[in-house]
């Protein structure tokens, strides 16, 4: 494929121990004050959304090119090193000013994932790390995670939109993602609603979790939807008509052109602008505007072999769904091949190993892969 592709944004080391034995129901059964638990290895792989997502695109064939902060340290070095197997490395920037950020990912049989989280150098990511040199053959920019990188929601998310503007004055397409955040942290504390509203015209795939979504623009209605979840995860109690389509409804209203909800083990959700509005796309994405305008599916997921861990799910379903539609793949195909890439993730426990050829997800869909 010849259309060029910056994965830019937040970028980590995750470290996951592997936890032995049966799934469990509650937290509690495994993680107690004073317990010795018996682990089986750990597994380190890069994280975050540059790692996650760019990586994914470039293992299925895209030509991508990774852009992160890291620290000049241990962990820095190892990042590099692993990009390096991908010849993946060469955007990085390194800093001695700053560590460079990991995750240990508690991933408990039969628990959603648990994040122990150091932003690090992302938090000093600006857009004037973005060269325009390096934009200029660019068809597409991913970003993600800026809710984890301090610089990019501070004062209301000027940074972001300043990247954001600039990325679009160069001609190139541009595609969003968010990550979860602590609602005591700094971030958690920032004005999401205001930070969308001013980003979304200058977006033109927006593809984040629903509870992502409806906590930085509907914190009453999230509120609601962890009562009726009860401990569960949120997105097992979610009905689409009622609480999926309002959502996306009003992330529309703000401007975004293409939206894809990532809904966890049910699905994704797709939405789509009028074809006048499709049209604001770079052209070197080459779209086809009318085929992709005034969409609206809902993708349930496929069953995988397996479930190991859902580290990266998200965010390689993204991966395959932005690759495939830079390869020409109509919406429908987008969509299988986005949910069939997130069912091989998830049964592995990192982000890349479960990942397979788009060309061989589709014989496996043509065949009739079962649906969740």
């Amino acid at each position: 494929m010849s259309k060029k592709v910056i994965a830019a944004g937040h970028i980590c080391i995750d470290i996951t121990p592997v936890f032995p034995g049966k799934k469990v129901s509650n937290i509690g059964e495994v993680l107690q004050p004073g317990k010795l638990i018996q682990m089986d290895k750990a597994e380190v792989s890069t994280g975050g959304a540059v790692a996650n997502t760019g990586l994914g695109m470039k293992v299925l064939g895209a030509d991508v090119t990774l852009m992160g902060k890291l620290g000049c340290d241990e962990f820095g070095d190892m990042i590099c090193g692993i990009l390096d197997k991908y010849d993946a490395s060469s955007g990085m920037i390194r800093s001695d000013e700053v560590s460079t950020s990991y995750s240990v990912v508690l991933a408990v049989p039969g628990i959603d994932r648990i994040f122990l989280h150091n932003p690090g150098a992302n938090n000093c990511f600006h857009a004037d790390d973005i060269k325009d040199e390096e934009l200029k053959e660019a068809a597409l920019f991913h970003f993600g995670y800026p809710t984890l990188m301090k610089s990019m929601y501070e004062n209301d998310g000027e940074e972001l939109i300043t990247l954001f503007k600039k990325v679009k004055e160069a001609g190139c397409a541009t595609s969003l993602d968010l990550s979860a955040v602590d609602p005591d942290s700094d971030a958690g504390k920032a004005d999401w609603k205001k930070i969308l509203t001013r980003v979304m015209p200058y977006t033109d795939f927006f593809v984040p979790s629903v509870e992502e979504l409806c906590f930085m623009l509907d914190r009453e209605r999230f509120d609601e939807w962890q009562k009726r979840a009860a401990g569960r995860d949120i997105t097992e109690i979610l009905i689409p008509e009622e609480d999926i389509k309002p959502l996306a409804k009003q992330c529309m209203e703000l401007g975004a052109k293409v939206l894809l909800l990532k809904c966890g083990k049910p699905g994704m959700y797709f939405c789509s602008s009028t074809s006048e509005k499709l049209d604001e796309i770079s052209k070197r994405v080459e779209l086809d505007t009318e085929g992709w305008a005034e969409k609206e599916i809902f993708e349930k997921s496929y069953v995988p072999e397996c479930v190991l861990s859902g580290t990266g799910a998200g965010d390689t379903s993204i991966a395959a769904f932005l690759t495939s539609m830079l390869e020409g793949e109509n919406v429908e195909m987008c969509l299988h091949l986005a949910a069939g890439t997130g069912a091989c993730c998830v049964a592995a426990y990192d982000a890349l190993s479960g990942l397979k050829p788009l060309d061989e997800l589709k014989r496996k869909i043509n065949a009739g892969w079962q649906k969740a």
